[in-house]
């Protein structure tokens, strides 16, 4: 690596980690942000919200396909015999925009959607 690739690489990791950090306290305890279920999951079959926060927060396969980043902000979960996916994105306090800075919970509301596949 060259020597600008270098610092990059160094100045980044710790942003994703304090990224990731604050995705993981919204997925593992729902503070910090909001959970957003779309209609299609409410609609399944035996759908609990309770079976659905669990699994969630149990969730632990980030890996480079599906965690590029590092922000541990994306994943699936089986539940209700089906495959979901979930994503968080960060938003600006008035929810109109991108946050300015995803590491600062003073100026970032924290979106976590669960949806089916075929919702993505």
């Amino acid at each position: 690596m060259a020597g600008s690739e270098q610092t990059n690489f160094a100045v980044q990791l710790p942003r994703a980690e304090a990224i990731a950090r604050l995705n993981d306290g919204l997925r593992k305890s729902g503070l910090g942000g909001q959970i957003m279920i779309t209609r299609g999951v409410l609609s399944l079959p035996g759908f609990d919200a309770q079976t659905l926060l669990a699994a969630l927060a149990a969730y632990d396969r980030f890996d480079p396909y599906n965690d590029p980043h590092g922000e541990r902000d994306f994943g699936d979960v089986a539940a209700f015999e089906t495959d979901l996916l979930w994503k968080i994105d960060y938003y600006d306090l008035t929810m109109e925009w991108g946050s300015p800075d995803p590491t600062d919970p003073n100026v970032t509301i924290r979106v976590l959607t669960v949806m089916l596949e075929s919702e993505y």
